[in-house]
């Protein structure tokens, strides 16, 4: 422990606190929620200087707020936003541990998304006990909760964004983009399909109609045809939309005509696509083949497609401070877009790469950690 530096010490404390999203383990399993995390770096924030609140979100579960304020009046504001929740899985204890070992910090969440909070808290510390404080910007740690299931944590901030003490001029959202500014990525529908029959007894079949048989078909359509027609459609940071069928259930027992199927649909969204569209898509692919199905949204909230304008003046202050000369895309989902869709123009920025997030031996470079909270401090420092 001597020899770590503050954020690797800082990453290390936090991936020992268990934070798992309650959507992943039991009811009631107190490995959940995020609250010792967002006490743990309240309690941080506080001791180097800033001003903390809790934003309850859901019962037992807040967003966090630290700020720091500008040397002067308030006129601007930057967001750093990580979300503090975790998944999780029964071989979860271990993970538990943190390891420190070959230039990684191994763990879970070490890279989705503590390392980001650690990397973003202690570029705001350094900020803070330099005595040098932006002239006029307020420069606020967003812990976030629910972004690895239903973004609860960024959908409400962002409802309260219009209000003077909420809104921001950029949000840098922590994911690990392997220290790439990201400035767009692809938004989510998840939709049911059904088809359904007429039961039978096996020994008859041709007096029912086999919901799995249709099922069949349109699987065979959305995999195919459908697919087919996405990939000529383009984005020049996030290339083309995509669908997965990525579950089917039908039928109880093999000698009864199944008279019921449903498939649960993954389509990736491009800017510019909403789920309405998609929906009316995929209806009027089925009319056309005569294949008969329902349609319904398995999820309450809409997951938007993300596009920031990479010429945006703190965008390219970023890039500046990453040494990046373009903003990439990324094919993930996160708290972006929510805040994105509530008025507050958002990045993704983070140390480690999102091929080790949610792994069975997730781990982050040590190397990027510090240079993550290097190039956070040198964005924050030259902010008006």
């Amino acid at each position: 422990m001597a020899s770590m530096t503050p954020v690797v010490r800082l990453l290390r404390e936090l991936v020992a606190l268990p934070s798992v999203n309650p959507a992943f383990l039991p009811a009631g399993d107190p490995r959940t929620g995020e609250s010792r995390m967002a006490d743990f770096v309240a309690a941080t924030a506080a001791m180097a200087g800033l001003s903390v609140e809790f934003q309850q979100v859901l019962p037992g579960r807040s967003n966090l707020i630290a700020r720091l304020s500008p040397s002067g009046p308030t006129r601007h504001r930057i967001l750093l936003a990580p979300h503090l929740d975790t998944v999780g899985q029964p071989h979860l204890d271990p993970l538990l541990r943190p390891r420190v070992q070959g230039g990684r910090l191994t763990g879970r969440g070490a890279c989705d998304t503590k390392g980001c909070v650690a990397a973003m808290l202690e570029a705001v510390r350094r900020v803070a006990r330099s005595g040098r404080r932006p002239a006029s910007t307020e420069i606020v740690f967003l812990g976030l909760i629910d972004e690895e299931n239903g973004q609860s944590g960024s959908r409400h901030y962002a409802g309260l964004a219009s209000r003077r003490e909420y809104g921001a001029q950029l949000a840098v959202v922590g994911e690990p983009t392997r220290l790439e500014v990201v400035t767009a990525h692809k938004g989510d529908v998840w939709l049911q399909v059904r088809t359904r029959g007429r039961a039978a007894h096996g020994a008859t079949p041709h007096l029912g109609r086999n919901a799995v048989h249709a099922m069949a078909r349109v699987v065979d359509l959305l995999e195919g045809e459908y697919r087919a027609g996405l990939s000529e459609r383009s984005h020049p940071l996030l290339g083309s939309p995509t669908v997965n069928v990525g579950s089917i259930r039908g039928g109880t027992q093999p000698n009864i005509v199944p008279d019921d199927c449903v498939i649960s649909v993954d389509r990736r969204t491009l800017p510019g696509e909403s789920e309405t569209a998609v929906r009316r898509e995929i209806r009027d692919l089925l009319k056309r083949h005569k294949l008969v199905a329902t349609l319904d949204t398995l999820r309450t909230a809409p997951c938007h497609p993300l596009e920031t304008d990479p010429g945006h003046p703190l965008v390219l202050a970023l890039c500046r401070a990453a040494g990046r000369r373009r903003t990439l895309g990324v094919h993930y989902f996160c708290d972006a877009a929510p805040l994105a869709e509530g008025g507050i123009p958002a990045v993704v920025f983070g140390p480690g790469d999102i091929a080790q997030a949610h792994t069975r031996d997730e781990w982050i470079s040590l190397a990027s950690l510090e240079r993550g909270a290097t190039i956070l401090e040198e964005f924050l420092r030259n902010l008006e």
